[in-house]
C-alpha cells in the first residue's frame, strides 16, 4: 500500500467512524453490555453517530452516554419488528411508538420482506406508513433484508415501497441472516435514493467489518451521491466489529472494555 493510499484509508476510517451506528443486538445483552458499548463510543479520534440497541436498553444507553459526556453527541437507535419482519401492523406500530416514547432518536424497523416475496406489496407500504405516523421527530430507518430478497428487482421494489411509506433511511439488513450488506444491493438502493423526490438516507448493515470494507461503501456512495452527501443525516454503517478495525487503522491502541476509554 502506498503512502497516498495509506492516507486515503485513514481518512476513510475517520469518516466511517463518524457514520457508524455502533451496534449490540444480542440475545444475551444486559445493562452492563450496553454500558460497555456506550463507553466504547468515546474514542480519542471521534464518536459514532449512534448506538443501536434493543428497546429494553434505551434508558440504560441514555444514562451511560450522558455519564460519558456523549448525551448530546451520540444518538440512540433501536429496532422494531426485529429480526423476522413478520409482526402484525398495529403491533409493530405500537413497538415503534413505545420506543420513541422511551427516548429513542431513531427506530430501525424490519420491512415485511417475506410478504413482498410472496407478491404482497401493500403490506410493506402500509406498515412503513403506520410506523412513520407514530415516529414524531424520530428517524425511521427501514430494514429491507436485501440478502433474503436477493433479486435486484425485488430489492428495488422494496426500497420504492419503503420510500412511498415515508422511510427516512433505507437499510440493507438485520445482520441476522446469511447474506447481509453487499456493494451490489447498496448500489441499487443508492441509485433509487438519488432519483427519489425527497431526502432519503442509506444504511449498510451486517458484514462491514474492516476499514477497507467501509472505504468501498464510501467510494460507492460518493460516486452515486457526491461527497457532500456523506453525513450522518444521510449515511450510516450498522456494525459491531467495525470499530476496532477503524481504530487500528487510525493508530489507536485497542484496550479491554473495562480498562477505560479508547
Amino acid at each position: 500500500m502506498t503512502h497516498s493510499s495509506d492516507n486515503e484509508l485513514r481518512n476513510a476510517a475517520r469518516q466511517a467512524l463518524s457514520l457508524m451506528d455502533l451496534t449490540s443486538l444480542n440475545d444475551d445483552d444486559s445493562d452492563a453490555t450496553i454500558e460497555a458499548l456506550c463507553r466504547r463510543a468515546k474514542t480519542s479520534v471521534g464518536t459514532p453517530a449512534a448506538v443501536c440497541i434493543y428497546p429494553a436498553f434505551v434508558a440504560t444507553a441514555r444514562r451511560a452516554l450522558s455519564a460519558y459526556g456523549l448525551g448530546n453527541t451520540v444518538k440512540i437507535a433501536t429496532v422494531a419488528n426485529f429480526p423476522g419482519g413478520d409482526g402484525e401492523l398495529m403491533k409493530v406500530a405500537r413497538e415503534v411508538r413505545a420506543a420513541v416514547a422511551s427516548g429513542a432518536d431513531e427506530v430501525d424497523v424490519v420491512f415485511p420482506y417475506r410478504a413482498l416475496m410472496a407478491g404482497d406489496e401493500e403490506q410493506g407500504r402500509e406498515l412503513v406508513d403506520a410506523c412513520k405516523s407514530v415516529c414524531a421527530d424520530a428517524t425511521l430507518k427501514v430494514i429491507l433484508e436485501t440478502g433474503e430478497l436477493n433479486d435486484p428487482a425485488l430489492i428495488r421494489r422494496a426500497g420504492e415501497l419503503a420510500i412511498d411509506g415515508g422511510a427516512d433511511f433505507l437499510k440493507t439488513s438485520t445482520g441476522k441472516v446469511t447474506v447481509n450488506a453487499t456493494l451490489e444491493s447498496a448500489e441499487i438502493l443508492l441509485t433509487l435514493i438519488r432519483h427519489a423526490d425527497r431526502e432519503v438516507g442509506f444504511k449498510a448493515a451486517g458484514g462491514v467489518r474492516s476499514a477497507e470494507d467501509a472505504q468501498a461503501y464510501l467510494q460507492l456512495a460518493t460516486r452515486i451521491m457526491g461527497s457532500d452527501w456523506l453525513t450522518p443525516a444521510h449515511f450510516r454503517f450498522g456494525a459491531s466489529s467495525l470499530l476496532d478495525s477503524l481504530l487500528v487503522t487510525l493508530g489507536v491502541a485497542i484496550v479491554p472494555d473495562d480498562a477505560g476509554d479508547y
